[in-house]
This record gives structure tokens, sequence and C-alpha cells, in this order.
């Protein structure tokens, strides 16, 4: 195959269905899934049964029966109702696809009354299976682990298989310069909400399922600090980072590093929060650690897009 001789959107000229194809391959850069996170999720019938619901949405779909098949676009308006075999004295792996069936390339249907595109259960798959057999022009949705002898799909029995095509992201770098001198507290193993300057203010996205918290503050020490750190982003908390410098016995500055990806909840989602750091300064051990006017912190926080 050579250069195609028109692009698209010019004037007078006459467009193959592979040159749209090749445009929604180009715009979702190569990738394939659904669209946003809450895409052509599915669950159990209303009244479990021997069936699933696929509910709104639309997703992306690359052609793999032939090289350069390009990608295709559906996009479901409501729920479908799908069903699923029972199985008999052995357990099965069933999964849900969304899938294409292109005359051009296979099959024999008629797109000007035939489905060319469906949700589809394909069985017997491993019982860990994530993706398609090759060769499907498919995306996974769900797969349905049935037990022997049942008629019934349970939510339990599902594993949602969705994968964002181009999840959203949204960074921002945040900077607090300098300090007020303040002195680490002590306690006995507890944590304090220091130093209190190191804050900011974030806007939660509301498609927002993960976050990628990366942060860097500046601190004068004297002795051999044993300390942890932590983020605290509203009510959740980060994993502890312990700063432990046995290399130098007078004073001397140094920089904590801290970097977390947890999980947003769904109340946190569209709402404001403070992200700040929490220290544990453990009593007994010989050192003194303060921020000053020669201390800065950086707050690096993205967002990212998930299934939901």
């Amino acid at each position: 195959m050579t250069l195609t001789p028109v692009p698209l959107l010019t004037d007078g000229g006459t467009h193959t269905a592979q040159s749209f194809r090749m445009m929604v391959r180009d715009l979702a850069r190569g990738a394939e899934g659904v669209t946003e996170g809450s895409d052509l999720k599915v669950t159990p019938l209303t009244v479990p049964a021997g069936g699933v619901l696929v509910g709104d949405g639309s997703g992306v779909i690359r052609g793999r029966a032939v090289p350069w098949q390009g990608h295709y676009t559906a996009y479901n308006i409501g729920t479908e109702s799908v069903p699923v075999a029972p199985t008999g004295g052995t357990p099965r792996a069933d999964m849900v696809v969304m899938r294409v069936l292109d005359p051009e390339y296979e099959g024999t249907r008629n797109p000007a009354k035939d489905r060319i595109v469906a949700f589809e259960v394909i069985p017997g798959v491993s019982a860990t299976a994530t993706a398609p057999p090759p060769g499907f022009s498919a995306i996974p949705l769900a797969r349905i682990n049935l037990p022997a002898n049942t008629g019934t799909v349970t939510a339990a029995m599902i594993t949602d298989l969705r994968r964002i095509a181009n999840p959203r992201r949204e960074r921002s770098i945040q900077m607090v310069r300098g300090f007020p001198y303040s002195q680490a507290p002590r306690g006995a193993n507890w944590w304090a909400d220091w130093p209190s300057e190191a804050r900011v203010q974030l806007e939660v996205p509301s498609w927002a399922v993960t976050a990628n918290l990366l942060t860097q503050i500046g601190v004068r020490f004297n002795g051999h600090p044993y300390t942890r750190w932590r983020h605290k982003l509203g009510p959740i908390f980060g994993a502890d980072v312990v700063m432990d410098d046995d290399a130098v016995s007078g004073a001397s500055r140094g920089t904590i590093m801290l970097a977390d990806t947890p999980q947003i909840t769904p109340a946190l989602r569209g709402t404001v929060q403070i992200l700040s750091l929490q220290h544990n300064a453990l009593p007994g051990e010989g050192f003194d650690i303060d921020v000053n006017g020669g201390s800065n912190c950086v707050f690096d926080v993205e967002f990212v897009e998930g299934v939901l």
C-alpha cells in the first residue's frame, strides 16, 4: 500500500472508510479502550439471573483482522442485557467484550441491516485472562468466573477489565518559599502537622482515581536525625518515609523527598482538599530539626483518571 493520495477533508476528494478509521487511530494515539471511567461498565442484571448489563458509554477498538485496518469508535446509550450461558459440572470463565466484525475484512454481515459492533461473550477463557483471544477486533469489558452448576451471575463473579484509552491527567506544581522559624515538635510516637505552612489547596477533578504525589522540603538539623514523614491529602494519609542521617554530627541542611500514589475516594472527587505534610520526630533521639527562611517546599501533584 502506498501513500494515501487524497488526505481527509480535501474539497472534491473521495475518502475511503479506512481513511476515517486511520483518523480515529491517529486521534486516539493508537490506543484503545473505553473513553471515560464510567463507560461500558458490566454489572449483574437488576434481578440476578443468567446474564449481565453493559452500561452507557463509548470506546475505541483497534481492528486486528489485517495490518493498518485502523480503529473503530462505538457507543452505547442506556443499558444492554447480554446473556451468559449456565455452567455444567465444571466451572467456566467467560469474557464480555465489545467486538467489531467488519465485512470488509471478516465475516459476512451486511452493514445495511446487521450489527457490525456488538457486545459478545467469549466462553471458556482462562480464569485469569485479561485480553480477548489474538486476532479479535475487540476491547475487554469484564471477565465472569462462574462456579460449576451455576446459572446466575452475581457481582462477586465479575472482574472489571476495562481500560481507558487515553486517561485524563492534570498536573500542578506549587511551591512554598521560605518558612517562619519553627522547630519540629517532639512526642511519644505521634504525628504532627509540621511545618504548618507546608500546605497547599487542591481542586480534585471529578474523574480522578489516583493521585501521583512528589514532594521535596528543605530542613536544617543538628545531630543525627531519625524522623518519619508522610503526606496528608484531606482525610488520606500517605506511606511513611524515614529520614535517617548519621553521617554528620554538627549543623547541616538536607532535603526530604516523599512520593506516594493514593487512591482518590468517591467522597473526594470534585471537592477542594488540603495537601500537607506530617512529621514524627521520635523522642529521646539526640538531634534538633527545624525550618526557616532558607527552607523551601515543592508539591508536584498529578491527578490521573481511571475506571469507576
